[in-house]
């Protein structure tokens, strides 16, 4: 039976969040398309002023199967993902894969996730933190509050995961119709570790794999500390509401005292 890398038979869309990629799109999109050729591809693009919806739909010409979703402001990497999420189940797609736009997750490594979903997964986790996971060039300080951070995740929310931030991902379809979008407030860090939270209370088959995690070499992080200090304030507040005040994972957060920056 042929598989999901290898067949069109198995709707896969790639969903790449983009805000001022004009450096990237053109080699992220060469290199997703020689990685996963039946895969469809949709730019989440927040109104880049660099000009990289445009330069997103020249290279949709040139390749095809590339569709940009613009929206007219930044509004934040979960909103991008809750977007492009919700356009692919509109178009019914089966599988849903996350990744960013700067070249920090390899493409190459799209097919080893995919196959993951094959094989059973709900989840698909390109992890950092697994045997043979690697974060090449990373400082100390920041290799240092990356673990911190996954490490407290796991520990407050009971999750048996080693990279619950890491946005390199694939989803089945199925899972994502029963998460409730509407009811996932984070962003960032956050987001990721929410979507992780509410699979795991759904049952859903987890699964890491381990990939190198590289930084940009052209344009600027949309990362901030802001954003890792949203994401620990609501682990910590969903462990509250689910330990001590027993409350369904779906309660809404309460009113947040800080505001991250959208990405």
């Amino acid at each position: 039976m042929a598989g999901i890398v290898d067949s069109a038979s198995v709707r896969t869309l790639i969903v790449l969040p983009t805000y001022q990629e004009a450096a990237n799109i053109a080699q992220v999109l060469r290199r997703v398309r020689a990685a996963v050729p039946a895969a469809r591809v949709l730019v989440v693009d927040d109104g880049s002023p660099d000009g990289t919806a445009e330069l997103a739909a020249v290279m949709g010409e040139e390749l095809g199967g590339v569709d940009v979703l613009r929206r007219k402001t930044k509004a934040g990497l979960g909103s991008a993902y809750r977007a492009g999420f919700a356009w692919g189940l509109e178009h019914e797609y089966e599988v849903m894969v996350e990744m960013d736009a700067d070249l920090s997750h390899d493409p190459a490594q799209l097919p080893a996730l995919l196959r993951a979903v094959e094989g059973g997964a709900d989840l698909a986790i390109g992890s950092r933190y697994v045997p043979g996971g690697s974060i090449p060039r990373w400082p100390w300080h920041r290799r240092a509050l990356s673990r911190y951070g996954n490490q407290y995740t796991a520990t407050v929310l009971g999750l048996d995961v080693a990279d619950a931030t890491a946005g390199f991902r694939a989803y089945r379809a199925s899972l994502l119709r029963n998460i409730d979008m509407a009811a996932v407030v984070a962003d960032g860090y956050g987001f990721q570790i929410e979507m992780t939270y509410l699979a795991i209370q759904l049952g859903a088959r987890v699964v890491e794999l381990p990939i190198a995690f590289t930084d940009r070499t052209h344009g600027d992080s949309k990362m901030s500390g802001r954003i890792v200090f949203e994401a620990l304030g609501l682990v910590t507040w969903w462990a509250v509401r689910d330990r001590v005040f027993r409350r369904s994972p779906t309660s809404k957060a309460p009113k947040r005292w800080w505001r991250a920056e959208p990405r």
